[in-house]
C-alpha cells in the first residue's frame, strides 16, 4: 500500500491530536502509525495507535496502546478500546500473524489475561506486520478493530525509555 507524504505526515498529525489523552502530557515521537507519550504527573509512558479506518458503525474510537508505570513496576500492559460496547461472557481474541490470544474485557475495552500474556502479546506485536481483534457487540453482531504494526516496536521502546528515570 502506498501513501503520500501529506497523508502520513496528516496522519501523524492527526494522532498525535486525536488520541493523546487530554490532560498534561509530552509527544516522545511519532513512529509510523504509533505515537509515544509520558505522563509525568501519573507517571506512565505508552506507546499508542488508532485502528484502521472503518465504515462500519462505530461506538468509540479504537486504539491499542502498551503502557509502562515505573512505580507500579508495571511494564508492557496492553491495553485495547475498542470500536463497539461488548456483548456479556463471548470471547475477545487477538490475532497477531499465526498467533492468537484470548483477551479479558469490561464494557469496551480489553486486556491480557495476565502479565506473562502481556508478555507474549508484546514479542508477537515486535515480530508482525498487523494485528486484529475481534468480538462480538452488545447487540449480538461481530466486529473487529485492525492495526498497522509499522513502528510500533519503535514506539513501546520510545515509552520505555521515556520512562527509565521515573520510579
Amino acid at each position: 500500500m502506498t501513501r503520500s507524504l501529506f497523508t502520513i505526515t496528516s496522519g501523524a498529525v492527526l494522532l498525535s491530536i486525536a488520541i493523546a489523552p487530554l490532560h498534561a502530557k509530552d509527544s516522545l515521537g511519532v513512529f509510523g502509525d504509533w505515537g509515544a507519550f509520558r505522563d509525568a504527573q501519573t507517571p506512565r509512558c505508552y506507546a499508542i495507535a488508532k485502528a484502521a479506518p472503518s465504515r462500519l458503525q462505530r461506538d468509540h474510537e479504537p486504539f491499542a496502546s502498551v503502557g509502562t508505570w515505573p512505580t507500579r513496576k508495571v511494564r508492557g500492559q496492553v491495553h485495547f478500546r475498542l470500536s463497539r460496547n461488548l456483548a456479556k461472557d463471548r470471547p475477545i481474541r487477538l490475532r497477531i500473524s499465526d498467533k492468537q490470544f484470548v483477551l479479558k474485557g469490561d464494557r469496551s475495552n480489553a486486556w491480557a489475561q495476565s502479565a506473562d500474556s502481556d508478555a507474549k502479546i508484546v514479542a508477537a506485536i515486535r515480530a508482525a506486520g498487523s494485528m486484529t481483534i475481534s468480538a462480538v457487540d452488545a447487540r449480538g453482531r461481530r466486529f473487529s478493530n485492525t492495526y498497522d504494526l509499522g513502528g510500533a516496536a519503535t514506539a513501546m521502546d520510545a515509552a520505555t525509555v521515556g520512562c527509565a528515570d521515573i520510579g
